[in-house]
This record gives structure tokens, sequence and C-alpha cells, in this order.
């Protein structure tokens, strides 16, 4: 039978044609095909077989499957011995090595998804059928297994099945494999596999359940649901096929009850199916005109047409899916809001499923999804099913498990059950220290609500408290020494315990406890704390303690004391004798003198601060114009000079032609600053081209040209961007720029900026004649040309908009990226994306690399969700790469100084950050002092106070008044021995 079976197989495969393509992928149609045909004619040999009056109540075990069969012949071939087999026993002591390493990895950290997998394959390698068994059942516990893996899983499974038990058993791991996912593979799989045991007893019920659960999880899968009808009706066509040659000796009767009644079945299907906009609709309903014997009707044909008209509306969306590539969160996304829009229960669901499948780690899928089905159908078995779903898809995610807890609840779980999960959830591994506070209200709500405070004491109300008591432990032994930072700074967990022990348990001496350990935690500095307090007090304490709150608090207080002390005044006033009014009073006179002193002190040095600063600034204005005064003399005597030595003309000329030179050299180190302008605030400044001093010399002799000048129109700045950070050395700007930026739309002009010697500046603007064109241009952002990364920016005027920044980059934390440092300068893109994707799926490196091209040691590495990334840093961090030992960390950049404006410095309040006197550039580590020893003053003059130089002392004079030295007086100094 199996050789039978084989050889349908082989004939399928030759005679099959192609199918739809399921979501663009041709093999698998093909393959979906080719089971389908080994279906019915397994479902036709097994029915001729078994076919009689009780053909459906006979004993267990009396035919074995197709399927059975062929997994056992393929078995039995794989695992026949090879000849040399001793060629393989070092390959096999290296796996044994690599299967102990998992298995102590698995023991340190179960939720290393990766290490699962890699173990499954080692064991499964070496033919440990038993521990692999075993890894599979733990990884499914922590993880739900992909398609892949469930296909391999049963197929081992399948091929070790000998009796109704272990058939049982593989039943049992099908109905676990269609709960993670949403796969139409497995339950074809799952519909052929119970083919296989039609003759046992109750097999054609079985197959008909597993055929009609496959609809109604992915019949309506406009891509995927055709193979799953299909192959039901090819089941119940081969059941006719099998009963037809039996009816002809039936009695009518029976032959009704038999042959016509199963005829009815796949007429049934077919227009089940014809109602349904599925692909290739045209092609069932064509074969369901050759099939049936009797014409159409038409309520199945305006059914068939509506459907048409349906699926037409579908289409964008299924081809959106079929030309993006994985994991296609938009198309989904929009497919969603379609659907949501139509409103079908069943169609929401599917597509919610299809689209977490590619998208299972993404939590805000999963919270949406989560939330329709509590919101809308609010069946148990479905809602809790996905919620568990949910969190072992996204453990680190402290929302998904909250909601998770209040389904449960809301849908009458058991206690126990509801407590098991919340163990589970402490221990997922969250990344801030404020989950586990999140995660222990959400508990301690549900604990709460339990309780039936009419009762003076009951077991509900005994585990409340002790889950307080152990949540206060866990945040401050667990979660405090983990992040080193208080989860709960606020004390929000004590603030609802004193709540609830106060006004349902009417508990004050315990409440008031629990506020004395509240504000010496640091919150007795707050008055808002202060003030929650006193309304507690008030509402269930008395005047007593109300009074004696508020006295601390007006003593305690720092940011805000009036309010305090006004509450106080208004108690004492309704409820206070004249002895507790008198005392209020002194109390809050006392303590606001006080507090008013401060802040007059806090103001008269925040305004000395303030006039030095000036008086500072002042000093280096008249510093700044006695030096512009002294060159415009020297320049003045140096005119003089050089007309009076006439016989050195020549020797001068050489000098000014020297002097041009040295103009260029600058010109190429710092690119002249302009009102256009791309800010990047990652890069530094690099090398840059500079020309060797004989090509300069020669260029400095090149006759001066006028060249014309570039102006720009500011209306224009929507179609235009500013390129910066061009190659000097860029012979024709215009053609070597002008194919990079057509590829983004029509050019109108590209006007790069020359020098008045005609030399490139390197920058330019470029002109399109669409601002969609212009847009698409900014995404050239740091390409290179000629071995340099040109930087793409808008095109706007800093003198419109002074505050003006293009952030190319993310500068907040981003929990999926990584920073790596200390890499080797050599180390390319290629060879650092092959150590990280060992760790999960990378989306995108980025090698930082200065304003010439040339690396910096430092990348970006962007992984596809949090957990991955998590995993990373853990295995890399400390890594040599070429010698070098790297570091690895979550991507958080610092917060970026900007730099204040002149009228900030100068306000009252704001920071004093004096300016140095080093130029644009800052004092360089090579810059030498040029005045002579003997005229600098000592070291104890050039003492500097806390925020910049300290101001002389009285009676010194000032270096820039010493009194004038001639150049004798020089000389004589300098030749001094």
């Amino acid at each position: 039978m199996a050789t039978a079976a084989a050889a349908s197989a082989s004939e399928a495969e030759a005679e099959s044609k192609a199918g739809p393509q399921a979501e663009g992928e041709e093999d698998e149609a093909k393959a979906a095909r080719t089971r389908r045909k080994v279906l019915s004619r397994a479902v036709a040999a097994a029915t001729y077989k078994t076919m009689g009056p009780g053909w459906d109540q006979q004993e267990e075990g009396v035919s074995e499957s197709d399927g059975d069969e062929e997994y056992a012949m393929a078995s039995s071939a794989e695992s026949s011995p090879g000849e040399y087999e001793w060629e393989y026993d070092e390959e096999e002591e290296k796996n044994q090595l690599e299967i102990e390493r998992l298995e102590e990895q698995l023991s340190i950290n179960v939720y290393d998804y990766n290490c699962h997998v890699d173990l499954i394959r080692l064991l499964r390698l070496e033919g440990e059928l038993a521990k692999v068994r075993t890894a599979r059942q733990k990884m499914s516990e922590i993880f739900p297994l992909t398609e892949e893996l469930w296909l391999e899983w049963l197929q081992d499974e399948v091929s070790m099945a000998l009796d109704g038990l272990d058939r049982e058993r593989v039943y049992d791991l099908f109905e676990r494999a269609v709960q993670d996912y949403i796969c139409p593979n497995i339950w074809l799989e799952y519909g052929q596999y119970s083919v296989g045991g039609i003759g046992q007893k109750g097999g054609l019920e079985k197959v008909r359940s597993v055929f009609e659960r496959a609809l109604s999880s992915v019949g309506l899968h406009m891509t995927k649901g055709l193979a799953i009808w299909e192959a039901y009706r090819e089941f119940e066509s081969a059941i006719v096929e099998a009963a037809r040659p039996i009816a002809g000796f039936l009695s009518p009767f029976d032959r009704e009850q038999t042959f016509d009644s199963q005829l009815e079945k796949v007429h049934s299907l077919f227009r089940r199916q014809l109602a349904i906009p599925l692909y290739d609709m045209e092609a069932t309903f064509a074969e369901y005109e050759e099939w049936s014997e009797d014409p159409i009707p038409e309520s199945v044909i305006q059914s068939y047409n509506k459907a048409l008209q349906q699926l037409e509306k579908y289409k964008p969306y299924e081809e959106a899916l079929l030309q993006a590539e994985a994991p296609r969160l938009a198309e989904y996304q929009a497919y969603i809001d379609f659907e949501m829009k139509v409103g079908d229960p069943a169609r929401i669901q599917l597509i919610f499923e299809r689209a977490l499948v590619e998208n299972c780690l993404v939590p805000d899928l999963w919270t949406r999804y989560s939330q329709y089905l509590d919101r809308q159908l609010k069946v148990k078995d479905l809602v809790l099913s996905v919620h568990s779903r949910a969190v072992r898809n996204c453990p680190w995610t402290v929302a998904l498990w909250s909601r998770y807890l209040l389904a449960m609840e809301r849908h009458g779980v058991d206690h126990r059950v509801i407590s098991v999960t919340f163990e589970k959830a402490l221990s997922a591994g969250f990344i801030q220290a404020t989950d586990y506070v999140e995660i222990w209200q959400a508990y301690l709500d549900y604990l709460r609500r339990r309780v039936d405070f009419k009762q003076d004491s009951s077991k509900e109300l005994e585990e409340l408290r002790a889950a307080f008591a152990r949540a206060l432990e866990y945040l401050k032994q667990e979660v405090d020494e983990r992040f080193n930072e208080s989860g709960d700074p606020s004390c929000l967990i004590m603030q609802n315990w004193a709540r609830i022990e106060a006004r349902l348990c009417n508990n004050m001496q315990k409440a008031r406890e629990l506020w004395d350990s509240i504000m010496t935690k640091g919150n007795a500095k707050y008055a808002n704390m202060w003030l929650e307090y006193y309304n507690l007090e008030r509402a269930h304490g008395d005047t007593q303690h109300c009074r004696k709150a508020l006295h601390r608090a007006v003593q305690c207080t720092s940011d805000y004391p009036e309010h305090v002390c006004e509450v106080l005044l208004t108690m004492e006033r309704t409820e206070g004798t004249l002895e507790d009014w008198d005392i209020a009073v002194q109390k809050t006179e006392t303590r606001l003198a006080r507090v008013n002193e401060q802040r007059l002190k806090a103001a008269e040095k925040e305004a000395a601060l303030v006039q030095q600063e000036e008086e500072k600034a002042e000093q280096r204005k008249r510093a700044r114009a006695e030096k512009k005064a002294l060159r415009k003399k020297k320049k003045i005597r140096g005119a003089d000079k050089h007309e009076a030595d006439e016989d050195d003309e020549k020797e001068w000329g050489d000098d000014e032609e020297e002097q041009p030179s040295k103009r260029r050299r600058v010109e190429n180190s710092v690119p002249p600053a302009t009102g256009k302008v791309g800010l990047d605030l990652e890069e530094d400044t690099g090398p840059v081209d500079v020309e060797p001093p004989s090509k300069q010399k020669a260029r400095a002799a090149a006759p001066k040209r006028d060249m014309p000048k570039v102006l720009h129109d500011s209306s224009k700045d929507g179609v235009t961007v500013f390129v910066s950070n061009l190659p000097y050395s860029l012979g024709a700007p215009e053609a070597a720029l002008r194919p990079l930026f057509e590829a983004c739309g029509d050019v109108v002009e590209i006007r790069p900026i020359f020098s008045n010697r005609g030399d490139f500046r390197g920058y330019c603007y470029v002109e399109f004649k669409e601002e969609a064109a212009a847009l698409r241009a900014l995404e050239l952002d740091r390409k290179s040309v000629e071995g340099r990364p040109m930087f793409v920016s808008p095109c706007v005027d800093k003198s419109k908009h002074p505050d003006f920044k293009v952030f190319r980059y993310s500068t907040a934390l981003e929990k999926h990226k990584l920073f790596v440092s200390g890499l080797p300068f050599s180390c390319t893109k290629e060879e650092l994306e092959e150590i990280c994707k060992a760790h999960g799926t990378v989306k995108d490196i980025r090698l930082v690399t200065n304003r010439a091209g040339k690396p910096k040691g430092l990348a970006y590495v962007e992984y596809e969700n949090e957990s991955q990334a998590s995993q990373a840093v853990l295995k890399m961090d400390g890594m040599t790469i070429k010698e070098n030992v790297i570091k690895v960390a979550i991507s958080n950049p610092p917060q970026r100084r900007v730099p204040e404006k002149p009228e900030a410095r100068k306000a009252p309040g704001g920071p004093l950050v004096p300016r140095q006197m080093y130029g644009a550039r800052g004092k360089g580590r090579t810059q030498l002092s040029l005045l002579p020893r003997a005229l600098q003053l000592p070291s104890a003059a050039g003492t500097q106070a806390e925020n910049g130089p300290a101001p002389p002392p009285a009676g010194v004079t000032p270096a820039a008044e010493a009194p004038k030295m001639s150049n004798a007086d020089f000389a004589k100094l300098l030749l001094r021995k």
C-alpha cells in the first residue's frame, strides 16, 4: 500500500499544474497540490478496504495509513548504517561537546531561544530521539514554535508511531501545534494523518472534525485557504467514489441514506467554498459545473458573484502583501484597519493571526489584538489563548502580563492559576525597574478585589497584606539592587497599602506607620506627599494627628512651604483654639522668614555671579578692541616700511605670493560657513584634502579671477537641497553629481560654489522641479563620493531659522539597537554583521566615520527586537575582535549640549559659562606661548576661579597694563643667560 501511495505521489507531481501562489511561493503551492492528490488516493484505498455496513465501527488497529508506511520507509532508509562510520567519529565527538556546552548554557539562561534551536538540531543529527523529544518539550513550554519546527517534530513523531496509543500522542501533538500560530501546512498534515486512522473506531468523524476545524481556522485565508477546501473536498469525493460500486446492491432506502447523503456533503462543500472570497474562485466554479450532474442553483450563483465582488475589494491589500518583504507590518496594519471597518469578527481574527505569524515580537500588535477580543468577542477560551501566546512571544512587555491577569480575573480563572501566572511574570526579566512596580500593582489590585472587607479578618485579607509586604521586600532586594535605582521612588505601593488599611480596614495605626516609612525614604521635602497624608488623616483619622502632620510638613517641606503653611492656618482657623492658632502663626512666620532669607541670599549670589560675568565679558571686549587696534597699527606701519624699501620690492612680492597659499590651505581645511547648512552631530571633523606645497604655490601664483556670485532664491528652498562635505579636488562638480541626483527626479540646476580663484569649495545647491524629488534626494545623505561621505540636508536659511537642526539619527534610548565601541579600524561592515547575526536577526549596521569617511572604531547595530539586543549585549560585551576588546551597550546617547545664545548668558538665573579666548578651534595642545618667561606673571596670579579665571587682586597691575618695552629691551631679555 505504501508503494501505491508513493507511485500516486510521483504521478501527482508529474501531472499537477501551477495553482495559486500562496503569498508568492510557487513551490509551496505545488507541494500542497501533491499532498492533496496523495490524500485522495489514500482515502480511496482506505475506504475500499473498510467499506461495509459497519465500516466505521471496526476495531482499532485494523488498518495502517499510507502516511505511516511512507514515514516508516523514510525512517528506515535514513537510519540504515553507513559503510564508513569510523570517518564520523571525530565529528560526533565534536557534536557531543557542543551539546554539553548548549545544555550548560540553557541551565544558566533557559530563555536563550537560539540555544534551544541549536541543541535540538544537534540532538536530531546524532539520533538521540529521547533527548530530542525532551529538548523540544522544554522549548515548547517556554516559547511558541514556528511552523518549520513543528513540522519537523511531527514528522519525527509520526515515523515512530506504531500503535493506537502512539497515534493518540501524535494527535495531541498536532493539537498543540495548531495553537501556537495559524499554520495552513500543519492543518493539511493533520488532515492527512487523520485519514490514516479512518479504519479505526470513529475514524471518519475524526477526519471530518479535523477538516472542519481547519476551515474555521484558515478557511477564510484568501491565498492559502484554498488548499484546505480542496483537501477536504477530495476526501469526501474519494468516499463517494468508494461507495459508488456498493450503492447498486443496496435497497433504495439504504442507497439514499449512504450514497446520496455522501454526495450532498460534496455539494455542500462546493457551495460553502464558492460563497467565500478566495483566489482562483473561477477555477473552483468551473470544477463544480463539471462535477455536478444538475444545474447549479441560482442562490449559489448569487453567492458566488457576491464573493467575487468582495474579492476585488480585498485584492489591493493581498497584492500589497505579496509585493512587500517580510515582516510587512505596515501592510498588515492597513489590512487590519480595513477589516475593522468592515466588522466581520472571523475575518478580523484571521488577519490578526496572519500578521502575528511574521510580527510575533511586536508587543503593540498583540495589545491591539487582545484589546479587540476583550471588548468585542469576549469568548473565554479564545481570549485567554491569545493573552497566553502574547506573553510567551513578548515576555519582556509588562503591559501584556497586566492585561493577561485582568483577562483571567474577568473570566473567572482559578486563583491558583492566576498566582502561578504572576510568578511567571516576575521571572520574565523586565527591562526597567518601574515594570516590576506595575506588575505588582496589577496583582495587588486583583488580590484587593477578592477581599470581603465587611469581615474583620479573612484568609483573603491576610493574603493581601502578605503580598504587600512581599512586594516591598521584593522591590528592595531584587529590583533596587539589580537596576541600582528605586523602581518606586514615590512609594506608590506603600501609599496604596496605607489607603486600604485606613479606608477599608479602619486601621489608622498601620496606615500611620506606613506613611512614616514613606517620609523616611526621601519624600518629606515634597509638599504634595504631606498633603496626601493630611487628606488621609482628615478622612479617616482625627484632628490631633492632622495638626501633627501639618506641623511636621511646615518644618520639612522645601519645594512649596507657602502652600503647607496656608493649609495649616486654614485648619486652625476653622477647628483650632486660640493657643493652636498662635502656635501655628508663630511657626509659619518663622519658617517663611527663614525661607525668604535663604531665597534672598541665593538671589544675591546669583546676581553677583551675573555681574561678575558681565565684568569679564566687558574685559574680554576691551582686550579684543585693543588687539584689533594693535593689528591695525602694525598693518599701517608695515605698509609704510614697504614703500620705503624699494630695493627689496621683489622679495616683498614673493611674500605676497605666499599669503594666498596660506589662505587657500585654510579654505581647504574648514569649509566656509553659509546661511544654508546641513548639521551633522555624530561625526567629528577629520582629515581633509590638502595639496602638496609645490602645487599650492603654483595655484597661488595663478591670476586671481572674479567668479560670478551664486545667488540663491529663498522661495525655492522647498525644491532645493544643500550638499556639503564634497571633495575639494572634484574637477567638474556638476557633471559628477548630476547622475546621482537625476535618479531622484528632474534636476533644474546644480550650483557649485567656487572661490575667487575658481577652486571648488566643497558644497553646492541642487534644485529640482518637484518637492518630492528633493525629499527623495535627502536619502542620498552619507553616500560616498570619491571616498568621502556626502552630506545632503534641507535648504534652510539659518538667518531666518536660527534654531533649525537636522538630526540624521535618533538620540533617544533605543532598546533594540546596540552601541559598539573599541572596534579595530580595519573591521568592515560585513565582518561585524557576521559576528552579530549569531545572536539574532540584524536589520541594519552603521559604522561611524568622520567627515573624510575614515572609521572611528564605533558602530550601531540594530536588531529585530529588544530581546535579541539584550542577548547580544550579554554575549558580545568584552569580546575580542582582531586583538581589540570591544564594549557593547544598549544605544542611549547622552543629551547634546546646545550652545547658549548671548542673551541667555546675560539673563538672570541662566547658566554662567565663561567663554574661552582661544578662537574657533580652541587652544591646541601644541600651542606655544611666545611671551618670555621674564615677562610672565607668577603662577599665583594665574589661579582659576570655579567657573573661569579669577579677577586680579587689588593693587596688582594686570599684564595688559604693563609698561611698554622697546625692541632692544626684548632682545636683551632673549639673549640673557
